[in-house]
């Protein structure tokens, strides 16, 4: 399967209730984040990616730097399908896979085992290997008995590794990474960078968030830089500080 990801012209924008207009158009400017304050309809609007195109084939690492604010958690949902753009079109080739919020979706009632099942199917895990999985997943987990507990018994920590664990046994084309994730102790942390290593070598394109310059060198080839719902053009990776 050809994996690819196409961009071109995206702007998404954000309706804004209950604020006036003033007072946010003051507190953008201060904390300078990327959010055009516009009017339609009456309806504040703010946005949040302002004409992004891109072009993505099987082999580009891409890595995404910019401040806070700056876009780049907002373009990753919108390549994963969680925002639907306002204008331009988007075409992706191939599997995704997104770790973006490991807590999302997790079930404070449910258990640890059913809490995997129920993480592998949010990524777009069929159930059949889910099962098949499903050991490996608890074993590396860490967890023991207690993934027949309900998560809400569980520590931070422990939730943490649970949805760690379940969230990169997924087989994906597309990666798309919302920071590189460290989470439990020391150990555990040293088995999650590998973890996470070789799903990124398995994977046809990456996509990376990062407000960390070494881990975009370490793991991309190509690098964008967002400002104000803008990307700049793509440059190889070695350009970062140019």
């Amino acid at each position: 399967m050809t994996s690819a990801i196409s961009a071109h012209g995206l702007t998404l924008r954000f309706p804004v209730y209950g604020v006036d207009n003033r007072s946010l158009k003051k507190y953008l400017a201060r904390i300078r984040v990327g959010g055009q304050l516009a009017s339609w309809r009456g309806t504040t609007m703010v946005t949040a990616l302002r004409n992004v195109s891109l072009e993505l084939k099987a082999g580009d690492r891409l890595g995404i730097i910019g401040s806070n604010g700056s876009g780049k958690t907002t373009l990753l949902r919108t390549l994963a399908g969680a925002y639907i753009p306002d204008e331009g079109n988007l075409t992706v080739q191939g599997r995704v896979a997104s770790l973006l919020d490991l807590s999302m979706g997790l079930d404070p009632s449910a258990t640890g085992l059913e809490n995997i099942r129920l993480r592998c199917l949010m990524v777009g895990m069929p159930s059949q290997m889910i099962e098949e999985k499903l050991p490996q997943i608890a074993e590396f987990s860490g967890l023991g008995a207690f993934l027949a507990m309900p998560l809400k018994t569980y520590s931070a920590g422990m939730q943490a590794r649970l949805a760690f664990a379940a969230s990169t046994a997924v087989e994906a084309d597309i990666l798309l990474m919302d920071e590189w994730i460290a989470v439990g102790d020391a150990e555990f942390q040293g088995s999650a960078h590998e973890r996470l290593t070789s799903l990124v070598e398995k994977t046809r394109i990456l996509v990376l968030a990062s407000h960390s310059p070494d881990i975009i060198r370490t793991f991309c080839n190509k690098v964008i830089r967002m400002d104000g719902g803008r990307a700049g053009p793509i440059m190889p990776v070695d350009q970062l500080d140019a």
